[in-house]
């Protein structure tokens, strides 16, 4: 026999495709040919397949080899075709019975002494192969967890060549994944340890009930920062659909964890300031990598002294803010990786960033705005809620006062609030206030009585808020009403949804 034919997958972006890997023996000067657009790591697997084969104790064929990767015209990346390489080779020479992985996907990196490492995207991989109608896969022994997360499938792995090669004769077996890792803990930061700062108290809160997006401008010590790293704290659980939807991304990038696999507490990036345009979006050759936004998929995307950002990479989040995804064009192809995040900013007033606050501050009014001013009015104008931090009094953070209410019975009201949002919204797939389109709130049945909007109708004519603004008032104040137990807003709640998208202390 001189063709075989076995089953991989390949990814572009975080979408998966089954690839047909085949190999023909014939006649001729001795090497072997890799076609199917492979790119430089793929092309490599020439000399890694070739070793690893001759010390796993197999003979190299001396034949002129073509293996070929199908659909040909699609872009192939990456060492995870190592395995399936190997395979078809020697069942091409005639040295490997093909029965027992007919309608299995092979996955795998080799090293040159035969061993089986892991690669990354493996659980999209698995994703693509259950799409197609596949139920087994062999994968690397470190990434069987992770595959095994997919529902309905086979999983097998193998942590050398020598293993697989054993099984597909009938003299050896597969290792089974390992159970699935403890879920991750839900401890961390509490919000209890932010003193004062009511107002961005309820600020977050209502973030977490409406999946807004959130700014804060005050002086050092505030509490900013603080109260951002306590946002995953309160809110709820990834769902099944969303959680396996993260943990790809994060295999994508390399980044997921080994010991616990699916990440079920929304993620949270804070990339410095100092990140480049492609470390905020995605980037990098050939085929582009996932970037902090991507990351932070369904979780927060916090950026720390905004204004210090670079203003490009700034604004090229306007456009993932409002399609929730973010589409990256390179040499080797086009990557679609999803990015809905709610976005938190963090800012100091005035680049001389007294403590004190405006009584210290030593900034004349136009280097205050031009500080400020980095951060656009099309970027902010996306921003539901935007909050300014007075500083800590010595009252409230050396006092008798109350002590504020921990994370758990904050999460408590906003997982209230969002069941709430998701039974309303539940018949035409909507989560959360902020993801529904404003011109359904602007009709029936969902249209607010005039007198309810008539302070956001001035403001409006005013030039005090846009267009956008109105409707991200409108889906403030569902979010308001929701989190205070009320079947729809008011007019207290849209004034407070104007005075939050405002900025505005009262």
């Amino acid at each position: 026999m001189s063709y075989a034919k076995v089953l991989a997958v390949g990814l572009v972006g975080l979408v998966g495709h089954v690839v047909e890997v085949e190999a023909d023996l014939a006649s001729g000067l001795p090497g072997l040919i890799l076609t199917g657009l492979p790119d430089a790591a793929l092309c490599e697997a020439r000399d890694r397949v070739r070793a690893a084969l001759v010390n796993s104790g197999e003979t190299w064929p001396n034949r002129r080899i073509t293996v070929n990767l199908l659909p040909a015209a699609t872009p192939k990346h990456g060492s995870a075709f190592d395995l399936a390489v190997a395979v078809t080779v020697l069942a091409g020479a005639g040295a490997l019975p093909l029965a027992p992985l007919q309608g299995v996907v092979l996955l795998g990196e080799l090293g040159l002494d035969g061993t089986v490492r892991p690669v990354r995207g493996v659980l999209p991989g698995v994703l693509a192969a259950v799409r197609a109608g596949i139920h087994r896969v062999v994968v690397p022994a470190g990434n069987a967890r992770e595959a095994a997360l997919v529902p309905g499938i086979t999983v097998r792995a193998t942590d050398t060549l020598r293993r697989l090669l054993d099984f597909v004769r009938g003299s050896g077996p597969l290792l089974d994944p390992p159970a699935t890792g403890a879920p991750e803990p839900a401890g961390g930061p509490d919000l209890a340890d932010v003193v004062g700062q009511e107002l961005g108290r309820r600020g977050l809160e209502l973030a977490a009930a409406g999946g807004h997006h959130l700014s804060m401008i005050g002086p050092p010590g505030a509490g900013k920062t603080m109260l951002a790293q306590r946002l995953p704290s309160i809110l709820p659980p990834l769902s099944d659909a969303a959680a396996l939807e993260v943990t790809a991304v994060h295999s994508i990038a390399g980044t997921l964890p080994p010991d616990a696999p699916m990440i079920r507490r929304p993620p949270f990036q804070a990339p410095h300031h100092t990140a480049s345009v492609a470390a905020l979006v995605g980037g990098g050759s050939g085929m582009a990598r996932p970037g902090a936004i991507s990351l932070a998929h369904h979780g927060i995307l916090f950026l720390d002294e905004a204004p210090e950002f670079g203003t490009q990479a700034l604004e090229t989040l306007r456009q993932p803010l409002e399609d929730g995804h973010v589409v990256l064009s390179r040499s080797g192809g086009s990557a679609r990786y999803p990015a809905r995040i709610q976005l938190v900013l963090a800012a100091n007033p005035c680049p001389c960033a007294s403590p004190a606050g405006d009584a210290a501050c030593e900034c004349s009014s136009l280097v205050r705005r031009r500080y400020l001013g980095r951060l656009s009015g099309p970027l902010m104008d996306r921003v539901d809620i935007q909050v300014p931090l007075l500083p800590v009094t010595a009252a409230q953070l050396i006092g008798d006062a109350a002590r504020p209410e921990t994370s758990a019975i904050v999460a408590a009201r906003v997982a209230s609030a969002r069941a709430a949002a998701s039974a309303r919204w539940a018949g035409n797939g909507w989560l959360t206030n902020a993801q529904v389109p404003g011109t359904v709130l602007r009709r029936a049945p969902w249209q607010l009585p005039p007198r309810f909007t008539a302070d956001l109708e001035r403001a409006l004519n005013s030039g005090s808020v846009s267009a956008r603004g109105v409707d991200r008032v409108l889906r403030l104040s569902w979010s308001i009403a929701d989190l205070d137990g009320r079947m729809s807003p008011d007019r207290d709640d849209v004034r407070e949804a104007l005075t939050m998208r405002m900025g505005r202390t009262g």
